[in-house]
């Protein structure tokens, strides 16, 4: 084959990336250009969908041009997106709304609401979608009762990544993947759900036709294709979700391999053969392609928690950083590792966000647990990394209970940089963890599955092949025995305050409106 470079496309939440990767895992080229979240009104969260297309288009050109490559070179573009947006779409294809993406909370009564529901069990089964603000089944029952003229008014519902293929080709389009993260997709059906789209008032007809994420799409708009470089007839590969990709990205494809990403966010995912539910309702089920699926559950607390500390309580770190020209970080987690495992009586439920998985409640609220006079910011720190460590193992307590151990873990995100916090992962959870050296998860496994769709390799395990690991880091059991005793401190505080989370939330929403 003469072609032999491959795109991956990632449609993030803050920035649209894309990668030229040769067919053996280099990286080629890259292009990466940003985009601003809109807040109109306190929890909820919004993008312009006109301004992520253009930085499609742009990343695309960008990453083309770094490469140095012709437009003949490149074998397939494959694609990535972030799950749970939706834009309301009027019958002339013209947007109603912006995006309304994952962040936004704005359907929280409608949640609990749902929650209460006898049929919310059975819904959550057959979709692999735990109900949650998060939801596309949520977001459309708040549009229907608090927006009824647009709601009325739309002829489609479509997420970000189909309004980008709309685009590019006039072909209202969605995967099984993105699909099967909205709440409305019946996962064994692999058809849209009947009762699902009864609950959230609409019909099958106000949304795209379903197609495997190995689907190959040809004949992009000339106009489009001409700024992005490449040839108009160049297959596209509609991709899937930037989760299930991740998990493909960093090489965590076979049984008892899990990949834990913890950036902004966090998730902690793993590969079954057929799509698998939690009777405890804890971790959604999503395609990554008919033979695979990718069960887990994703975090709203990662890195976030960690720079909201940074920003109000490390001035001094900060300042030193500039000084020494260093990342604020290093210095904060170089201090928090001179405080010895569970910071000194200090615990911290990271919820700072509300929170997804395992408990799906957008109601928690963060808490330091145990402050004493001899703690000071360096404990802090520690608290914070532990405790967002402490919620991510607590997902991966539900996974084992559904697919037995584990055998490896496969790190990647902005913690994966810290040598430290990979070591406390690999101390918490007393199994080996893996650093593949892969800097865009989702947007390489967007590449690999490109390759596979038209067969440039022959199965998706091979991707193995094409990823090499940078760090290995073993267990110390002494330590994983520690970590163990605070997880279980960590579990009760939780339980014993869940009442409380819903009060304090309640109140903070009407302080909220009064102001």
């Amino acid at each position: 084959m003469s072609q032999t470079y491959f795109l991956g496309v990632d449609l993030g939440t803050t920035s649209t990336k894309a990668i030229v990767f040769s067919a053996s895992g280099a990286i080629k080229g890259m292009g990466n250009r940003g985009y601003k979240i809109i807040v109109p009104k306190p929890t909820w969260a919004e993008q312009d969908p006109e301004a992520i297309f253009s930085a499609v288009i742009c990343a695309v050109r960008d990453a083309v041009n770094a490469a140095e490559i012709s437009k003949s070179a490149i074998a397939a573009l494959g694609f990535s997106a972030a799950t749970h947006s939706l834009i309301a779409v009027d019958a002339k294809n013209y947007p109603l709304t912006n995006a309304i993406i994952w962040a936004d909370n704005r359907s929280i009564h409608q949640t609990e609401f749902l929650k209460q529901q006898d049929q919310k069990h059975d819904l959550y089964l057959r979709t692999g979608s735990p109900i949650h603000p998060v939801s596309v089944v949520t977001k459309l029952m708040w549009m229907r009762e608090s927006n009824p003229d647009v709601f009325a008014k739309a002829a489609k519902f479509i997420s970000i990544k189909e309004y980008v293929f709309y685009q590019l080709f006039e072909r209202y389009v969605i995967d099984y993947s993105i699909a099967s993260a909205t709440g409305l997709l019946n996962l064994k059906q692999l058809d849209w759900d009947a009762e699902a789209l009864q609950i959230a008032g609409i019909r099958s007809e106000q949304l795209s036709e379903l197609v495997s994420p190995t689907h190959v799409l040809r004949g992009m708009k000339t106009r489009h294709a001409e700024v992005m470089c490449i040839a108009p007839d160049t297959p596209v590969v509609i991709g899937a979700n930037d989760g299930v990709l991740a998990n493909l990205g960093v090489g965590a494809i076979a049984r008892g391999e899990v990949a834990i990403t913890i950036g902004t966010s966090g998730a902690v995912r793993t590969v079954v053969d057929t799509p698998l539910t939690d009777e405890k309702e804890r971790t959604f089920c999503y395609a990554l392609t008919e033979k695979h699926w990718v069960i887990g559950g994703p975090t709203n607390n990662g890195g976030i928690v960690l720079r909201w500390f940074r920003d109000n309580f490390c001035a001094p770190e900060v300042e030193k950083a500039k000084r020494l020209g260093v990342d604020p970080y290093d210095l904060m987690i170089e201090s928090a590792m001179e405080v010895s495992p569970g910071a000194e009586g200090l615990l911290c439920l990271p919820y700072l966000s509300g929170e997804r998985a395992p408990h799906w409640n957008a109601k928690t609220r963060g808490l330091f647990f145990g402050v004493g006079l001899h703690h000071g910011r360096s404990h802090f720190v520690r608290a914070i990394m532990e405790g967002i460590l402490f919620n991510v193992y607590s997902v991966n307590v539900a996974l084992q209970e559904l697919t037995g151990d584990i055998k490896e873990i496969r790190a990647s995100g902005g913690f994966a940089r810290s040598r430290e916090w990979r070591q406390m992962m690999a101390d918490l959870f007393g199994i080996e963890v893996l650093m593949p050296e892969v800097y865009e998860g989702s947007g390489f496994g967007a590449a690999v599955l490109a390759m596979y769709s038209v067969g440039a390799i022959a199965d998706l395990t091979d991707v193995q092949k094409l990823i090499r690991i940078t760090y290995r880091h073993k267990p110390n059991a002494h330590l994983a025995s520690t970590y163990h005793h605070l997880f279980s401190l960590y579990e009760r505080l939780y339980q014993n305050l869940e009442r409380e989370f819903d009060a304090i939330a309640d109140y903070q929403s009407q302080a909220i409106k009064r102001d």
